[in-house]
């Protein structure tokens, strides 16, 4: 894996440095679901896609499958998921044994980078909360339309600044745009928005972070070295909440390619 490719991955998974990469399947061994709401996804891709038993959906960065496996059981199509770390693919494989879905979906351990290269024809692409492992934001737009058939679709979990907000009050580091920006971005690269799922107000994370502070404190009993690089992690996570909960607004967005 490529260094920067690490980095990238690191930052979408709000870790500080890549040197954590090997800790994360542990730190987040309690949670399924990583980052987008699967119920959401499936929502959005129900009311607008439309699916027959040959559509294909791609879900770049697909983490430990939450949002595959429930694609395959509610809609009942093919699911292609790709991540970068095995032990989350191993995971998701799991799921969807577990989920009875294993035969509609096909998970590998791979580099979204790359397969936004070679993937194609797909009636919908998922790429939720990853980040900026793609690219800049325009370039992420433009590889996410490849890998898609005419008037196929894209649905993004991404986050932007609130109006009247500037990056100054943001915690994580990480390059926000405005909701007028990103809307320029997709009329630029001939994208059309259909729906808009705000996330915005107080949500409640305590348990999450109380669960990943946990599993933080058994990795610095195993490896005191490492004790600074767990607690930075939980304060990334600290920070992401608080961000989320007031300096930026989380958005998913179902898109249509012209």
């Amino acid at each position: 894996m490529k260094k920067e490719t690490e980095e990238k991955l690191a930052r979408s998974l709000t870790a500080r440095t890549a040197e954590l990469l090997p800790f994360l399947p542990y730190l987040l061994q309690d949670f399924w679901e990583l980052g987008s709401s699967p119920e959401d996804i499936v929502m959005l891709l129900e009311k607008y896609v439309p699916l027959s038993k040959n559509s294909k959906i791609l879900d770049l960065a697909c983490g430990k499958g939450a949002v595959s496996v429930k694609i395959a059981k509610r809609l009942n199509v093919n699911v292609r998921g790709v991540d970068l770390l095995p032990d989350f693919i191993a995971a998701a494989g799991e799921k969807a044994k577990k989920w009875r879905v294993e035969s509609l979906c096909r998970f590998e351990c791979a580099d979204a980078n790359e397969a936004v290269v070679t993937e194609r024809d797909y009636d919908c692409v998922v790429f939720g909360a990853a980040g900026n492992i793609l690219g800049s934001p325009k370039e992420t737009l433009e590889k996410l339309r490849e890998t898609v058939k005419p008037q196929g679709f894209i649905l993004m979990d991404e986050a932007y600044l609130p109006v009247g907000s500037g990056s100054e009050n943001v915690r994580i580091e990480y390059e926000y745009l405005t909701r007028e920006q990103w809307l320029g971005l997709f009329e630029e690269s001939g994208l059309r928005l259909l729906e808009e799922i705000s996330y915005t107000g107080e949500r409640d994370f305590s348990s999450d972070n109380e669960a990943i502070a946990a599993r933080a404190q058994e990795l610095a009993a195993k490896h005191p070295e490492k004790r600074a690089l767990f607690e930075g992690y939980v304060q990334s996570q600290l920070d992401e909440c608080t961000d989320l909960n007031g300096s930026v607004v989380g958005a998913a967005w179902i898109l249509q390619k012209a």
